[in-house]
């Protein structure tokens, strides 16, 4: 089963007031397990940059003047998900931004059903607890230090992450019933059980990547959003 765990990053809140995608990152997953296959594009919005928008995710009208527009990259990305499920937290905010895109492209929309919100499926199951996307890694106590801005691509790995954990487990399929599991074993393979990774696997930010992020962070001054609280 193909699954694509999606993020966006947007001018605002609203494409029917004239906000647009800026960031698109989605990160492939195969019966619930990451092939190392994403997809990342960062794109022209076509129009002024909102000083709340930019101290979200710190990307400038100027840093995205030479980057495509959404109609350039639209059937590309449309390729790359296919028919898989979409896992998105909090999915009808960034679902309607990419039919907006689409519609505008005279591009099919993306069908509702084809989405997974974790933002749903965490209140079901943590029901009057934080679910943002931050809460939820200190929950299952997933790494997500790197986070000093929203990244669509970042925060694409880190949902696949807790998106496994939502779901049972980052390997679900391999919690099976005592007898489903045993049968057809014996001896030593019937008390098989999954051990932890010995070591984790590696980071996909290189270090060239995570400096020159955190240079570009520190242009963005002490009264950044960001630094506050």
């Amino acid at each position: 089963m193909r699954e694509i765990v999606l993020d966006t990053e947007t001018t605002g809140l609203d494409p029917k007031t004239g906000d647009r995608i800026v960031e698109i990152g989605a990160v492939e997953l195969f019966n619930h397990v990451a092939t190392g296959n994403t997809y990342h594009q960062y794109i022209n919005p076509e129009r002024d940059m909102p000083q709340e928008a930019f101290q979200v995710h710190g990307l400038s009208e100027a840093f995205l003047s030479d980057k495509p527009v959404f109609k350039q990259v639209g059937q590309a990305f449309l390729d790359f998900i296919g028919d898989a499920k979409l896992v998105i937290h909090n999915a009808s905010f960034d679902m309607k931004f990419l039919n907006a895109e689409l519609r505008w492209m005279g591009l099919p929309e993306l069908p509702w059903e084809q989405a997974v919100d974790t933002l749903a499926i965490a209140r079901k199951k943590f029901p009057g607890a934080q679910v943002s996307l931050d809460a939820l890694c200190r929950r299952f106590s997933i790494d997500n230090s790197a986070r000093t801005l929203h990244g669509a691509l970042l925060d694409s790995e880190i949902l696949a992450e807790v998106y496994l954990e939502l779901i049972g487990g980052r390997q679900p399929d391999f919690g099976l019933k005592a007898d489903q599991g045993q049968r057809g074993m014996t001896g030593a393979d019937a008390n098989w059980r999954p051990k932890p990774r010995p070591a984790p696997l590696p980071g996909r930010i290189t270090t060239a990547e995570r400096t020159a992020h955190e240079a570009f962070v520190e242009k963005l001054g002490e009264n950044a959003l960001w630094r506050l609280g």
